[in-house]
């Protein structure tokens, strides 16, 4: 078998294929007309169910927050995470453990924050999963995650409760505690050192100006640059942006590492419901019709199942 000899084989089976779906259709169709009291019955009976299901207070709803790791990688946090996920191995103690046997909450997911700039700034969360670790453009954040998980509108007034009780069972981890002591010894070293030199820089820039400038009558600045007849001098202004630029987002990041495993954000409900009124009604629509046209069939053909059983 060549090329085109395979190429023949493949359109001539997805040719049966869909001439078979058409007939199953048209079987279908011929089914629902016949025995359309069945049908009919099926469908308005799955219809009202469904209508009564989806109810403003039986919503159920996605909440999200994105999480800051101060100390602990991803791949820790995610070991710690999996018991949520499975609700297995899960301490009785745990404050978020009565949410989760009593079906308050469920569904836990986690997904990466992207950094297209690798500038340190979180871009968007990557709810698709598109990104690869590999990936040098939608760069994967190591200090941020985005937690996700599902609660109806009826228990909507119990989320603090649940949002704390989700930090405390992280934040009481050992192997998290340990990783997050570690991680403020060398970050407030880091953060006092940025300071120092900050300093060093805005006094360093302020003698110049001084000795340059106010001395000298001829002297003039453009854009940070003094001009003292044919001699430029150059100021530190840039070094002292960059510098106050990284020292202000150390200071963010000091304010927020008051535990292992904070929130920058409290959990927000996307806008569209998982069980919304459309949606579950087309579906319960189709499978309705669907089982009334299995029935039918059964129906239909029950004296010769009758006579194959008794062969």
């Amino acid at each position: 078998m060549n090329f085109f000899d395979l190429c023949v084989s493949i359109g001539r089976a997805i040719g049966n294929g869909c001439v078979a779906l058409g007939r199953l259709f048209a079987r279908m169709v011929q089914l629902t007309f016949r025995y359309w009291w069945l049908v009919l019955t099926l469908v308005i009976i799955s219809l009202a169910a469904t209508f009564y299901g989806t109810r403003e207070e039986n919503l159920s709803y996605r909440m999200y927050a994105v999480a800051l790791l101060n100390g602990p990688s991803i791949q820790q946090f995610e070991q710690s995470f999996a018991s949520l996920e499975s609700s297995r191995r899960l301490p009785e103690e745990a404050a978020i453990t009565p949410y989760l046997k009593n079906k308050i909450v469920n569904h836990f997911t986690t997904y990466r924050v992207i950094d297209c700039l690798d500038d340190g700034t979180a871009d968007y969360i990557d709810f698709k999963r598109k990104s690869s670790p590999t990936d040098t453009v939608r760069v994967q954040m190591q200090d941020r995650i985005c937690l996700q998980f599902r609660m109806k509108v009826r228990d909507m007034g119990q989320l603090p409760q649940i949002e704390q009780a989700l930090q405390e069972f992280f934040n009481s981890n050992p192997a998290m505690q340990q990783s997050y002591q570690a991680y403020m010894k060398d970050f407030i070293r880091e953060v006092e050192f940025d300071r120092e030199q900050a300093i060093k820089l805005d006094s360093l820039t302020s003698h110049y100006y001084q000795l340059h400038s106010y001395n000298d009558p001829t002297a003039t600045i453009q854009s940070g640059v003094t001009f003292i007849g044919e001699r430029k001098i150059y100021f530190f202004l840039d070094e002292i942006y960059k510098q106050h630029s990284r020292l202000q987002r150390s200071d963010y990041r000091l304010q927020l590492a008051t535990a292992p495993v904070v929130l920058e954000n409290h959990f927000a409900a996307f806008e569209q419901p998982n069980n919304g009124r459309v949606k579950c009604m087309v579906l319960c629509f189709f499978l309705s019709w669907i089982i009334s046209c299995l029935i039918a069939f059964w129906i239909e053909k029950r004296q010769e199942f009758s006579a194959w059983i008794k062969k």
